[in-house]
């Protein structure tokens, strides 16, 4: 249900701005634009380069969040990015979350919590609703400058009001993939209330907390990288045994567990399915066949399966590859999170991941005719795959970002080449932009989160400068991150208000500015 607005449909409408409900640094003025109308208009001051790039950052006191170490992070990288367009770009991307997305933070009412918790309720920007997965994303931006601290106006406060909000929805709704605003904040109004549409769900979720409820199995995995970020920037291991941290996970556990079966029992009987899901709708991708249990998954195969992509497109086949690479990958890397608090439980979790893993390098690789031995974006155990890759994180391209294989891996390298060609049903190509999109917009629309997945899994100068010089030509000259963008026409793109992939670009110049400095250094007129 994830909206997309076509330039064309943009209204150009002024609305009442909501402050936050415990102020961080000042009251917000009573009047603040709405930044989907912002965002599609280009505001002065204009970079010096040839694209004149807008500044597209609210004014300070219409900001949501405000921290020093971002502003200062922002302030040094204008010493290292010698080209005005691509610095006043990185200037109003890596803030958006911040500035614009931070919809509410305050702490957990009973009875939620009888304890000091933190909760931060997180938009896609352009939707009034929290994904776990955008929302854990749109925080890893930030990663890099993560500290212990105990302030409730700082950087790790938002990452503990992040884990615990996504926490409370995953215990009472662990099929669903976004949420409505938590009851304490009273300043936020839940849109599309679930239940007043065309879903069926099985189970059936909490319904007044849920904004949609499409099982993918990357969202659970989201939620264990942002505590797994977490914990690596703090070492606040205290944090997880305060409030419900190990009860998520272990929610987790038994959800996905359960979706490790196969459509048939042992005597051939068609076994109850986990999770079902219909909607009434004229879009293929956007309800499941066979009664809401989708394509059938042979059983025993140690994969974990998935009924929807993270483009909230539904799986043709269930056993989807880079989601299992990203649960895989973050539930043992949290094991060491839960060996301070349950060390049978932390084996668990290792034991888990560690078969998951042999199930994907068992059934997860296919031959190409052209590229040799790659991973296939989606199996369902009987020998019918999938050879695609979707923009969307997690994706094979991305695998090597998140760890689950190093870049220099052979198999990782041959899907690599896969992936960005021709080869790759998905992977756009024209005069504006070339990357990998996705069924969710369709043909002909290439997304710039693939392109900077490709510079942040690339050591090839040339193949990042061209990649750079591709984002930074193709914002329309509005200096923000579109969700896709026309191979034939920059003009023609979706969503002026991208949060995550906005965050995203920073997050890439971040990594350039450790890894390939000299390349910011360089000229991109």
């Amino acid at each position: 249900m994830k909206a997309t607005a076509w330039l064309c449909a943009i209204p150009a409408v002024w609305a009442f701005g909501t402050s936050l409900e415990k102020p961080l640094e000042r009251e917000a003025p009573l009047r603040c634009p709405d930044y989907s109308s912002y965002a599609f208009r280009r505001h002065p001051p204009f970079s010096a380069g040839k694209f004149e790039l807008p500044y597209q950052r609210p004014d300070p006191a219409c900001r949501k969040f405000n921290l020093s170490e971002v502003e200062e992070t922002i302030r040094s990288m204008k010493t290292v990015v010698k080209d005005p367009d691509l610095f006043r770009l990185f200037e109003n991307c890596f803030p958006n979350t911040l500035d614009t997305a931070i919809a509410w933070k305050g702490k957990a009412a009973k009875p939620y919590s009888e304890k000091d918790e933190d909760l931060t309720f997180i938009t896609t920007g352009d939707i009034n609703a929290m994904w776990l997965r955008d929302s854990a994303n749109q925080l890893q931006s930030y990663k890099t400058l993560l500290r212990a601290n105990k302030s409730s106006s700082s950087l790790a406060s938002l990452f503990r009001g992040a884990i615990n909000l996504q926490a409370r929805y995953i215990l009472t709704s662990p099929h669903c993939n976004a949420f409505q605003p938590p009851t304490e904040a009273t300043s936020l109004t839940a849109e599309y209330p679930f239940g007043a549409g065309t879903d069926y769900v099985v189970p059936t979720p909490e319904s007044s907390a849920v904004f949609e409820c499409k099982y993918e199995l990357d969202s659970l995995a989201a939620f264990l990288q942002l505590s797994h970020e977490y914990y690596v920037g703090t070492r606040d291991t205290t944090f997880f045994g305060r409030h419900r941290w190990a009860e998520a996970v272990e929610t987790i556990m038994n959800t996905t567990s359960a979706l490790l079966a196969g459509t048939y029992a042992a005597d051939g009987s068609v076994a109850p399915s986990p999770y079902q899901f219909q909607r009434q709708t004229t879009t293929a991708s956007e309800t499941l066949g066979n009664g809401g249990a989708g394509s059938p998954v042979r059983n025993g195969t140690g994969l974990v399966r998935s009924a929807f992509r993270p483009s909230d497109d539904a799986c043709t086949y269930q056993l989807f590859i880079p989601a299992n690479m990203m649960y895989s990958r973050y539930l043992g890397l949290c094991a060491d999170i839960m060996d301070k608090l349950d060390r049978d439980k932390a084996r668990q979790m290792r034991s888990f991941a560690d078969s998951i893993r042999v199930g994907i390098e068992k059934y997860g690789r296919v031959n190409h005719r052209l590229f040799g031995k790659i991973y296939a974006y989606e199996v369902d155990g009987y020998g019918s795959h999938n050879t695609m890759d979707d923009a969307n994180i997690p994706s094979l391209l991305s695998s090597a970002m998140f760890g689950y294989v190093h870049r220099s891996d052979p198999i990782y390298q041959n899907t690599r080449r896969f992936v960005l060609s021709n080869e790759n049903p998905y992977f756009m190509s024209g005069p504006v932009i070339n990357s990998t999109g996705g069924p969710h917009v369709g043909p002909g629309m290439a997304w710039p989160m693939s392109l900077i997945v490709r510079i942040l899994t690339s050591d090839d100068d040339a193949e990042i400068v061209d990649s750079l010089k591709q984002l930074l030509s193709s914002t329309d000259g509005l200096g923000l991150i579109h969700e896709s963008i026309s191979t034939q026409s920059a003009s023609i793109w979706t969503r002026q208000w991208f949060s995550w992939a906005n965050g995203l670009f920073g997050q890439m110049m971040l990594d350039l500015r450790e890894r390939k400095p000299h390349l910011l250094g360089l000229s991109y007129q």
